[in-house]
């Protein structure tokens, strides 16, 4: 192409020539050549036509730094070449990667008074660009005006549902689209994967999985990575195994998907071996790879590991540490009860820590008892991200491990003065397509009679194996046998108890938490599983737990 250039001006055609121009840049952006090198092409064009400025927006739009579109598109204004249907599809596209809503609503509006927004592929990128800013209603929106919708407008607006943290709503178009007799492709299965994989829908990830084989989606590369990530995010990580053992083609991103879900499931040892395997296959490990590595350390315990692989990450392949990193080791020299060790650690980072890096260092000093390291932590992130309520709380159960009641009310009236509400913990279980979730002392359930003798059944069970209620974990001043009533009732047992009245012996239980399993509800499910003979997984807000035969694979790192 530059050969073909260098002849054109050697024998004196000149790039002025609009003609020359426009079939030049064409060439150039079709074989991805820098965009710099079409821009100074394009600058020497007297009066370049619309498909000139369309061609250079599209170039820019695909690639990595689409910022130049929009002073193009100013340009293109001040020049009064009047945009065509080519124009906006390129111009959104590049916006969507932008993430620039402001001006995707500025261009909706534009397009809309030239009578163009009525194109369906005018409105699907439009659809899209609203997608991924996350203004998903907007996007819905865009989506209920079309009137006949083809794979892309019913693919952008699952993703988007997806990608923005509504699951059920993406699952919801998806059973819209069956009905209207859309068929799904590959970019269907990773947007309904990652919808199951955020609300732990198991069995409904099971029967896309089964719909894969049949139409013959496994042969796809991004559906596949989406179905290992949606198994190892459900707990059922011996499935994601199988699922990476039947791949054709295994990419970093498949070798980091089974590292990661390794790691937070709790086996650690089988994540660091499969990463030094993609290393022999000569694979390049990314950021995110590290983040899986470092976060298997942490959660089974193996510091100087950690520091190893962390130089490693730096020395080895260059990759600059993001606060994640930072994030893992001072969660992993926490979790060691290297306290101490992590505050010095966060006052020599290279960069300035987060109100989730100190956060980290307060939990980890409410579980080891450093109450004045842990008032200096709680006054970095009430400087950082005041308002937080799992502070106050951490504060609060630090304050009372150390039988300091007045402080403990102090606390908790700051929390009241500053509009504070305390997150209330659940419990989701998956039960033949239905999901049901239970709170504290839950008795809004048809069953609640029975789930409660069941509940007194199970601890009149465990006594005998040794279960004692761990009653120093109920941080409140109050007599003994309240604390014992208080743990009974948390909110995992009465989903346990749910699931075994309602599943037949040997089926595994798998329960999704939003907060973090306290150490009575461990030991106490560590005993059912093995005394009601059940595979139990349970899914907290920093790991998996999997409850075998009386133990758990985090071995009590958690």
């Amino acid at each position: 192409m530059q050969q073909i250039h260098a002849f054109s001006v050697r024998h004196g055609v000149p790039l002025s020539n609009p003609d020359m121009g426009k079939h030049l840049i064409f060439t150039t952006v079709s074989l991805k050549a820098p965009m710099p090198y079409a821009h100074q092409i394009f600058s020497q064009i007297r009066s370049p036509n619309v498909f000139t400025w369309n061609t250079m927006i599209r170039g820019y739009a695909e690639s990595e730094n689409p910022t130049p579109v929009l002073q193009l598109y100013h340009q293109m204004h001040v020049n009064s070449v009047e945009p065509d249907t080519h124009t906006y599809p390129f111009l959104l596209k590049a916006v969507a990667k932008l993430t620039n809503v402001r001006e995707g609503e500025k261009i909706h509006s534009i397009a809309l008074r030239n009578g163009f927004e009525s194109l369906v592929f005018v409105k699907n990128t439009l659809l899209h660009m609203y997608a991924c800013c996350g203004h998903v209603e907007s996007a819905h929106r865009v989506f209920e005006s079309i009137s006949e919708r083809d794979l892309v407008a019913w693919n952008s607006v699952i993703n988007g549902f997806a990608l923005n943290g509504r699951p059920n709503e993406a699952l919801t178009i998806f059973r819209d689209m069956s009905l209207e007799g859309v068929q799904p492709d590959g970019f269907t299965m990773v947007s309904l994967l990652s919808a199951c994989a955020e609300l732990g829908t198991l069995a409904l990830g099971r029967r896309i999985h089964v719909y894969m084989l049949k139409v013959g989606l496994t042969g796809n590369s991004h559906a596949t990575n989406a179905l290992l990530d949606l198994y190892a995010k459900c707990g059922s990580i011996r499935e994601a195994q199988k699922v990476f053992k039947t791949m054709d083609e295994r990419s970093v991103v498949s070798w980091t998907a089974l590292v990661v879900g390794l790691a937070v499931n709790g086996f650690g040892n089988e994540a660091l071996e499969h990463f030094k395997e993609l290393r022999r296959e000569g694979l390049v490990p990314t950021e995110i790879t590290f983040v899986g590595v470092l976060y298997a350390c942490s959660h089974c315990g193996m510091v100087d590991e950690g520091f190893n692989y962390f130089r490693m990450m730096k020395e080895e392949y260059g990759i600059v540490p993001r606060i994640e990193h930072y994030g893992c080791m001072i969660d992993l020299l926490g979790r060691a009860g290297l306290v101490k060790e992590a505050y010095e650690y966060i006052n020599n980072m290279s960069m300035q820590p987060n109100a989730v890096i100190w956060r980290t260092l307060l939990g980890a000093c409410t579980i080891h008892g450093h109450l004045a390291l842990g008032e200096t932590a709680r006054a970095h992130i009430r400087e950082l991200e005041p308002g937080h309520s799992g502070d106050y709380v951490l504060l609060s159960n630090l304050y009372a491990s150390e039988r300091r009641w007045s402080d403990v009310q102090k606390v908790r009236r700051t929390m009241l003065s500053d509009g504070v509400r305390k997150t209330p913990g659940y419990s989701i279980v998956e039960l033949r397509n239905c999901i049901y979730e239970f709170t504290m002392g839950d008795r809004s359930h048809p069953q609640s009679e029975k789930i409660y003798t069941m509940l007194a059944e199970i601890t009149n069970l465990l006594k005998p194996k040794g279960y004692v209620p761990h009653t120093e974990n109920v941080l409140a001043d109050i007599e003994e046998e309240e604390k014992e009533n208080a743990l009974s009732y948390h909110s995992e047992k009465i989903a346990i108890a749910f699931m075994i009245l309602n599943t037949a012996p040997g089926i595994p239980i798998r329960i999704w938490k939003n907060l973090r399993v306290c150490a009575d509800c461990h030991l106490a499910i560590k005993l059912i599983s093995k005394v009601y003979d059940r595979e139990i997984v349970v899914r907290d807000r920093s790991r998996f737990h999997h409850f075998r035969d009386g133990s758990c694979s985090c071995r009590d790192y958690w």
